[in-house]
């Protein structure tokens, strides 16, 4: 006759816990569709970017607007967690000054006309549509008009151009814009000169590799004094001064060293003070 012995109570446990923990592991791992799941859209306007983040939830028969979304209450515009809207560089917001950064968007929904405002606290939760408006930052009107049947809330940006564009919300029947205007000639101008008053960089920058790396003195100075052409600064005056300096020419090396600690004085940025300093003095009893 064969005998089944069953295993003993601390086997059972661990099997049990085993069981438990593998089970546990998977349903870890399962993924189902959210009922409000997360969606983004971003817009470059002239060269400032706009993107949002949102949770965007279905209309599934219900009466939204005066219903799932009460009139005159605060709204966190969407679901789960706030709305939030990011603009790489500053914008008109609905008319109003916004500087470059990331806000929650809150609204007040109205059959008489939308607010829609801008918080700074990113983790609000308009929750039972109480709102502390201590960190807003802005709030303006927006304009409202009646669309086909959106079944998903949805942001978009429509109308755009190089200097403008509209943020649009589209739910159920209903869409709500708030122009966003950049002042992209500004920001253009802007981008231009700095990028003409760092022309100089990369021609430094080449110098003092050819001399450090390559020991291409002619090409080094060549580099530096391209540099020099564009702007007068304490670095490529140094670097110079660096390549004559090992070219054998402490003469010259010694007058743009000069150059460069007068400049570098003057600049809170003068990293290279000591080594300057050290060249004047240690050049000069060579000279």
């Amino acid at each position: 006759m064969i005998r089944f012995r069953f295993p003993s109570s601390r086997i059972a446990v661990a099997l049990a816990t085993t069981f438990t923990l593998s089970a546990t592991a998977a349903w870890a791992d399962l993924e189902l569709p959210a009922p409000s799941p997360a969606a983004k859209v971003a817009q470059r306007v002239g060269i400032t970017d706009i993107s949002l983040e949102y949770s965007s939830p279905a209309v599934d028969g219900r009466k939204i607007f005066g219903g799932v979304v009460p009139w005159d209450k605060a709204w966190r515009t969407g679901a789960n967690a706030s709305t939030k809207i990011t603009f790489s560089r500053e914008v008109r917001f609905g008319g109003a000054d916004v500087l470059a950064g990331t806000y929650a968007i809150v609204t007040i929904p109205s059959e008489k006309g939308w607010i829609v405002a801008l918080n700074k606290d990113l983790s609000i939760n308009v929750t039972d549509h109480t709102y502390d408006a201590k960190d807003e930052l802005v709030r303006v009107k927006a304009t409202t008009s009646a669309i086909p049947h959106r079944e998903r809330l949805a942001f978009l940006f429509d109308n755009t151009k190089d200097d403008e564009t509209s943020l649009d919300l589209e739910w159920d029947k209903l869409r709500v814009s708030v122009p966003i205007k950049v002042d992209t000639a500004t920001h253009v101008a802007g981008s231009i000169k700095t990028t003409l008053d760092n022309a100089w960089r990369p021609y430094a920058q080449a110098a003092r590799y050819l001399a450090e790396k390559k020991a291409d003195y002619p090409g080094a100075l060549t580099a530096v004094d391209n540099s020099l052409a564009l702007k007068s600064t304490w670095l490529n005056n140094w670097i110079k001064a660096d390549i004559l300096h090992r070219q054998g020419n402490n003469a010259e090396a010694l007058k743009f060293a000069q150059v460069a600690k007068d400049l570098g004085d003057k600049d809170p940025n003068f990293y290279y003070k000591d080594q300057v300093t050290k060249a004047l003095t240690d050049w000069a009893a060579k000279k």
